[in-house]
């Protein structure tokens, strides 16, 4: 059986990493709260920006290039949002399988050809993508250490500018979407070409916004004008969305991953205390045979 000084050293050692994933789900809990009130604070905007959006693209006579559908697609680009830390459960490897999936039914040629760019958002997707030799174009690790919508909107702009300048015809966001603390969305959306007919049948489709979708509305200084002005911010929104479910949903995944290693832990230190009293038994136990038996020979000489 182990030795009682192994085992009350492994006590220990458990007793602090317990006290650490305490710690880090407490943590994890407030980043999450604060996380939750900057995405419920952008939805609202997010939502009502998508409503004009629709509204103007409805009546679109603009040439804007963002606006442009290209007939045949060369080349790709996919911005994937993982996560600096680690520590947070499956909630990147459960992405960069849901990415690699998509990748390989839908822009697998490609991929094969190098016509498919990523840039990658945090430390972790950085690393699993060029480790397994993915065409990594931009890479931002550290990006959650101050997270703010200019860096976003600054990646989103680049993005975009690209896909007007020809350079891709086709971009998308690959993100966590926050649906609960212990479970996240992986959703791989296409953002450009911008899909009018999804932005017109979306506003048309909600029942509360009926009424309003039949309201002329007059524009100053004119709907185009106000529309090229509204395309990249719209887009930069997207973007900066998907950090933020992207952020809540990694806070979330972390304080219950951090919770689920503090109960296993919990676990782990009974069974311990077990196998400790069972030793500790047994060794009383031998040492009074021992004695019993020194005895017995004493008085038998």
């Amino acid at each position: 059986m182990a030795n009682l000084r192994d085992i009350r050293n492994r006590i220990s050692s458990i007793k602090n990493t317990q006290q650490i994933t305490k710690a880090m789900k407490m943590v994890a809990a407030a980043k999450l709260r604060k996380a939750q009130q900057r995405m419920a604070a952008t939805r609202p905007y997010a939502n009502k920006m998508r409503e004009v959006m629709a509204r103007l693209v409805s009546a679109n006579t603009s040439d804007n290039k963002l606006l442009r559908q290209p007939a045949d697609r060369s080349r790709v680009l996919m911005i994937i949002v993982g996560s600096d830390k680690g520590l947070c459960g499956g909630f990147n490897n459960n992405l960069f399988r849901a990415v690699e999936f998509h990748i390989q039914e839908k822009l697998g040629s490609y991929h094969a050809s190098g016509n498919l760019d990523l840039i990658t958002i945090g430390k972790k997707s950085t690393a699993y993508f060029k480790k397994r030799e993915y065409k990594v174009v931009d890479s931002h690790p550290g990006f959650f250490d101050n997270l703010n919508y200019e860096d976003t909107s600054e990646i989103m702009e680049k993005a975009s500018n690209s896909f007007a300048e020809g350079d891709y015809d086709s971009v998308y966001i690959a993100f966590n979407e926050f649906k609960t603390v212990i479970s996240q969305n992986r959703l791989v959306e296409e953002v450009l070409p911008i899909k009018t007919d999804l932005l017109v049948s979306d506003e048309k489709e909600d029942e509360s916004r009926k009424v309003e979708s039949f309201t002329e509305y007059i524009y100053e200084p004119d709907a185009d004008t106000i529309l090229n002005s509204m395309l990249p911010v719209h887009l930069n929104m997207q973007l900066w969305r998907s950090v933020l479910e992207s952020n809540a949903s990694e806070q979330g995944a972390r304080m219950a991953a951090m919770d689920n290693a503090t109960e296993n832990a919990k676990e782990l230190e009974q069974e311990l205390k077990l196998r400790y009293n069972q030793a500790r038994q047994s060794a009383i136990t031998t040492e009074i045979s021992e004695i019993v038996s020194g005895a017995a020979a004493l008085e038998s000489n």
